[in-house]
């Protein structure tokens, strides 16, 4: 005698699918077709103007676009966080006698590190994107008058 022949076997099977029907119906015809699906598995916001896309008299533009900036500075304290943890863990597991392996991600976090306080470092307790944006703009003007930072001030040539 084969299982599906089993009254039992079809009576708990019958029993199944008129309470499993109405349920898949449901989520198959109203609830899977009005989901939105995001690829990712955290809040993404607009991006809105920056600081310099805003007038000076706009209050609620600055005020975004200052938001905008301290989010992009915990998402990038957290990435270096990562980069640092990731080093850590490498180094840990390997070992003094091979730290030639962790090597590389020695150099992606130094360069994040260096890139992250270009950008926040140095900036103290009243971090705002006014200030950011002023640091950025007396960077560039040093870089174009003096060269990259930390290569020396050009010297100037009197003859």
């Amino acid at each position: 005698m084969a299982e599906k022949d089993n009254i039992i076997y079809r009576l708990m099977n019958s029993l199944f699918y008129a309470l499993d029907a109405p349920v898949t119906y449901v989520r198959e015809k109203f609830v899977v077709p009005n989901q939105k699906n995001y690829p990712w598995y955290h809040q993404q916001y607009r991006r809105v103007p920056t600081i310099d896309e805003c007038y000076t008299d706009d209050l609620v533009c600055y005020t975004e676009a200052n938001c905008q900036f301290l989010r992009d500075k915990q998402v990038e304290s957290e990435i270096l966080r990562i980069l640092r943890s990731r080093f850590e863990q490498c180094s840990f597991y390997h070992g003094d006698t091979e730290k030639h392996v962790c090597e590389h991600l020695k150099d992606i976090y130094e360069q994040a590190a260096v890139n992250w306080f270009i950008k926040y470092g140095e900036m103290g307790v009243g971090l705002n994107v006014k200030a950011a944006y002023m640091k950025q703009k007396h960077r560039l003007i040093w870089e174009r008058r003096h060269g990259p930072v930390g290569t020396g001030m050009k010297g100037t040539d009197k003859a």
